[in-house]
């Protein structure tokens, strides 16, 4: 069996980071045509380019400018998430599809398999939605024109 740190698990975390970069630069993308769509660019485009410099460099994570755009990033993003949630518990609807707001270190086997998982899971989810007739006949009108 070979390590974790093999080539080819290299490549496949490599991998996952291109993959992962490729997915939020189509989510900003798709974003463009939103009513509010800088707020979402911006919030896409900025995995996307952190993913994208970890899987050119993955020691690009112990840089200072790096570990500070990625930290205020994520903690933006739990503070949006956690008052989105309250928004949705106080003003919850029967579907919330209609509701527009809706790392670990390298190494080891497992890390790997679910890292593979978690990348593929967007993609699987993203081609779900997009090929499921129901779903579509909910979507709000910006969302029927996207990609």
């Amino acid at each position: 069996m070979a390590p974790a740190s093999a080539p080819w698990a290299r490549a496949l975390w490599r991998a996952c980071n291109a993959l992962m970069a490729a997915f939020f630069t189509l989510a900003a993308f798709v974003q463009t045509n939103d009513p509010d769509a800088e707020v979402w660019v911006v919030a896409y485009t900025i995995p996307a380019v952190l993913t994208l410099l970890v899987g050119f460099n993955p020691l690009v994570t112990g840089n200072f400018i790096w570990k500070s755009v990625s930290a205020i990033h994520m903690f933006v993003c739990m503070v949006w998430a956690l008052s989105l949630a309250h928004h949705f518990l106080l003003h919850a609807q029967e579907n919330i599809l209609h509701e527009e707001e809706g790392r670990n270190p390298v190494g080891g086997r497992i890390q790997l398999a679910l890292a593979i998982i978690i990348v593929l899971f967007p993609f699987i989810s993203w081609i779900y939605v997009y090929t499921n007739k129901e779903l579509q006949s909910s979507w709000p009108t910006h969302c029927k024109t996207a990609i």
